[in-house]
């Protein structure tokens, strides 16, 4: 994002008692904050296993995370973790705050940059996702906690990230293509589109999901509709990330089209085969939705990779 008013939601009081999940990636020009240690194939089998060697810049944005109450007493903490490239931590508001939040977080990058000695560690702007009621904390605290495992991960296994060939969900097993740990993103949103919705329903909808969709969630959905396939074209333009429901099966051979290919290697897209016949019928298309409503609510899924 290129300043702090994209990507906000404009429907929300930024000064309101909240709980936020925050991002804030570092700046091109700025050194890394850690690095992962050398690690092999097997050294990455538990979550927790693997931690970030922070350099003396990330140590530095650690503390100043972690005191974030001194710049803004009205806040807590709840957790954080500090990524090579990014930092992601969870706050809550406890009271009413005298400006919006943006101002502190900008206080917060201030005081990094002047520990720093150096203007500019992070990006411009930053990623907020607002907690509702319906968002389980405790997959917030495992996913922000298992931020370093999913990364050895993806390093020691990078040909996990084409296809899955046994991805369990309930009782039925699923084939996938692209990046499967968009499941484990806690901030997931299905996009569908009723003929019954009223343009200011249409209208809120979009604007939520592309809020979504601008902070690091994920949209889920067959994106079946000419309505919907606008909105994933509004979502990949301020570089969201898709879960996607075909019916299409997988051959042997199996590859997505070159667009949707492409999604896949940048790892902004899964690709799901729901087992449906080819036919795309009313029914297909229900079941298609049904599975995409699972995937948003559900817990992440059980993945054999064979």
């Amino acid at each position: 994002m290129n300043d702090d008013k994209k990507g906000r939601a404009f429907w929300h009081d930024y000064r309101a008692r909240c709980i936020y999940f925050i991002t804030m990636n570092k700046a091109p020009e700025t050194p890394s904050f850690g690095k992962l240690p050398a690690i092999h194939a097997g050294a990455c089998a538990q979550p927790g296993s693997v931690r970030i060697d922070l350099s003396p810049l990330g140590k530095l944005a650690r503390n100043a995370i972690f005191n974030i109450s001194k710049i803004e007493p009205k806040i807590r903490l709840f957790q954080y973790v500090v990524m090579p490239d990014h930092v992601h931590f969870l706050i809550s508001v406890e009271e009413v705050l005298n400006e919006p939040l943006g101002k502190m977080i900008a206080r917060l990058k201030a005081a990094i940059n002047q520990e720093a000695d150096k203007a500019g560690v992070f990006q411009a702007g930053y990623n907020d996702q607002i907690l509702r009621r319906d968002r389980d904390l405790n997959v917030i605290f495992k996913y922000i906690r298992e931020n370093p495992w999913r990364l050895a991960v993806r390093r020691a296994h990078s040909e996990y990230f084409q296809r899955v060939n046994a991805l369990k969900i309930g009782d039925k097993t699923y084939q996938a293509y692209g990046n499967f740990q968009l499941l484990d993103n806690p901030f997931k949103e299905q996009v569908v589109i009723h003929h019954a919705d009223t343009p200011e329903v249409r209208e809120r909808n979009r604007q939520e999901w592309l809020y979504t969709a601008s902070n690091g969630g994920v949209l889920v959905s067959p994106f079946i509709s000419p309505a919907e396939k606008a909105i994933r074209a509004e979502a990949e333009a301020c570089g969201g990330r898709f879960i996607l429901i075909t019916n299409e099966t997988f051959g042997d051979r199996y590859k997505p089209a070159a667009h949707d290919f492409a999604l896949c290697e940048a790892g902004h897209l899964l690709i799901i085969s729901a087992n449906l016949p080819a036919t795309l019928t009313r029914q297909t298309c229900l079941a298609m939705n049904a599975l995409a409503a699972r995937l948003r609510v559900s817990a992440p899924p059980k993945i054999c990779f064979r």
